[in-house]
C-alpha cells in the first residue's frame, strides 16, 4: 500500500497541512501542530511561509 501525503477535508485548523503530516506519519495531529508552533517560534517566521507554501503544493484529498 503506498501512502500519500494530502491535506484531509477532516480534522484541519487552517489548510490541514499539520493534520495531513500527521496522518502520513501516524502521528496525532495536535502533536504535528505544537512541534510546528515551537518551529514557528524558533525561526522567526519562516515556518510561517513554509507552511503557506506545503498548503499550495499538498493536493486535497
Amino acid at each position: 500500500m503506498n501512502k500519500r501525503l494530502t491535506r484531509p477535508r477532516y480534522n484541519r485548523m487552517i489548510g490541514g497541512v499539520c493534520a495531513g503530516i500527521g496522518e502520513y506519519l501516524d502521528l496525532d495531529p495536535t502533536v504535528v501542530r505544537i512541534i510546528y508552533v515551537l518551529l514557528s517560534i524558533g525561526t522567526v517566521g519562516t515556518a510561517v511561509v513554509v507552511y503557506f507554501i506545503l498548503c499550495l503544493i499538498i493536493p486535497e484529498s
